[in-house]
């Protein structure tokens, strides 16, 4: 399944809020990313239609198994890349985290694994 920019940006706030909250729910997504409320709910239901995420009937928002994995990719390129643009490059923490934003969707497999090497170390 390919999912676009924005929906990997869903699931990986998703996967971020439950790590610092434990629960999600669409009011969280929709501050956290600031984001209207409705546009949150047709994302979701977007989401929940692509077998990436489950909401109950109370509202909260759990990612399926194939959407907490593309959580964790999304999520892990956007560390490596935040860290690579901070630690070898000197970019300031701020500009890392926002430029690893924009650099994450785009960056060809090949250039992550090589910048990944680098950051990790030989994979």
């Amino acid at each position: 399944m390919t999912l676009y920019e924005s929906g990997e940006d869903y699931l990986e706030n998703i996967l971020m809020l439950k790590k610092e909250k434990g629960t999600v729910r669409s009011v969280d997504i929709a501050t956290r990313m600031g984001f209207s409320k409705p546009s949150v709910s047709r994302a979701m239901s977007i989401l929940k239609k692509s077998g990436l995420i489950v909401m109950d009937e109370g509202g909260l928002i759990t990612l399926t198994e194939e959407g907490f994995a593309a959580a964790e990719r999304v999520y892990e390129r956007h560390n490596v890349i935040s860290e690579y643009l901070e630690k070898h490059l000197g970019v300031s923490r701020e500009n890392a985290l926002s430029d690893a934003c924009k650099i994450e969707h785009d960056l060809s497999e090949e250039t992550y694994s090589k910048i990944k090497e680098i950051v990790i170390g030989r994979i």
